[in-house]
């Protein structure tokens, strides 16, 4: 999910940067400090959008730098345990699905793709299932529920799983195939016996 929080921040704002515009010195070293970082409580920064000075400058004896209270706004991503999304197949391999999830990458494994035994073709990477028929491959696209998030401190290093296997979710094709069979059954009636006191 993404969302827009207010973080405050002290900036140690070094004497070189002194004949810069404070709030273009402060914004780029909260851009060093955050952008295409990973936090636990915030998720992946993705952008600094606004930065502003809450404090006269302090300077530290022995320092030279002055330090000043910010308060910004901040762009993030944040993969939510249970957040249904629509995303794109960016690859298909032997052991599941790769999806885009903006700034990283989740997979949906194999077992995770659909209920039905799935056959992997090699030359045109993509599955194919064995009664349902249902296909997948690169640049489909899908409605996939997250079902496991591993924070870490690189971007590289971040697992997400998902699973697509809950009816209303997968290909919309699917979807659509899913709801129609279940407006075909027949609806059985219920029988009340009425008893007399």
């Amino acid at each position: 999910m993404y969302k827009i929080m207010t973080l405050f921040d002290r900036v140690r704002v070094p004497p070189e940067m002194f004949s810069m515009k404070l709030e273009e010195a402060v914004i780029g070293l909260l851009i060093d400090r955050y952008e295409r970082k990973v936090d636990k409580d915030v998720g992946v920064v993705l952008s600094i959008q606004t930065a502003e000075v809450i404090s006269e400058g302090v300077v530290i004896s022995g320092d030279g730098a002055a330090y000043y209270d910010v308060k910004c706004e901040i762009l993030s991503y944040y993969p939510e345990i249970n957040e249904v999304i629509e995303v794109e197949v960016t690859e298909a391999v032997e052991f599941g699905a790769f999806v885009g999830l903006g700034p990283i990458e989740g997979l949906i494994h194999l077992s995770q793709i659909t209920n039905d035994f799935l056959s992997y073709n090699r030359k045109t990477q993509s599955f194919s299932g064995k009664e349902t028929k249902k296909s997948l491959k690169k640049s489909d696209r899908v409605y996939a529920k997250i079902s496991t998030v591993s924070l870490k401190n690189n971007i590289r290093d971040i697992k997400v799983g998902l699973t697509m296997r809950p009816v209303g979710l997968g290909k919309m094709e699917w979807i659509e195939k899913s709801f129609n069979k279940t407006e075909d059954k027949p609806v059985k009636k219920s029988i009340v016996k009425k008893t007399k006191k």
